[in-house]
């Protein structure tokens, strides 16, 4: 599985979710290779799953990935609950 975590500039919300992940899917013994990308270079990405912040909502909608989107990218018991219940379409 290929999740992707998109900022506007790459290097800062992307990380911080990308760590996050990271870390849920360690706990939840889930394989998956997850890369930080900022918004221009998602749509030449292979992604299973996107997750962002609300605030890029209208510019990911439109392409065609599953996206998750959280409120906070600090907040990491919603990105877990989101990301849990986005990854059971998968199995």
């Amino acid at each position: 599985m290929n999740i992707v975590t998109v900022c506007g500039m790459g290097f800062g919300t992307s990380l911080i979710l990308k760590m996050a992940v990271d870390d849920i899917l360690t706990k939840n013994r889930i394989s998956a290779n997850v890369e930080a990308c900022d918004l221009g270079s998602i749509k030449g990405k292979v992604a299973d799953l996107v997750i962002s912040t609300s605030e890029l909502k209208s510019e990911l909608e439109g392409l065609n990935f599953n996206v998750v989107f959280v409120k906070n990218a600090i907040d990491k018991k919603d990105i877990e609950d989101k990301l849990l219940e986005a990854m059971k379409n998968f199995k």
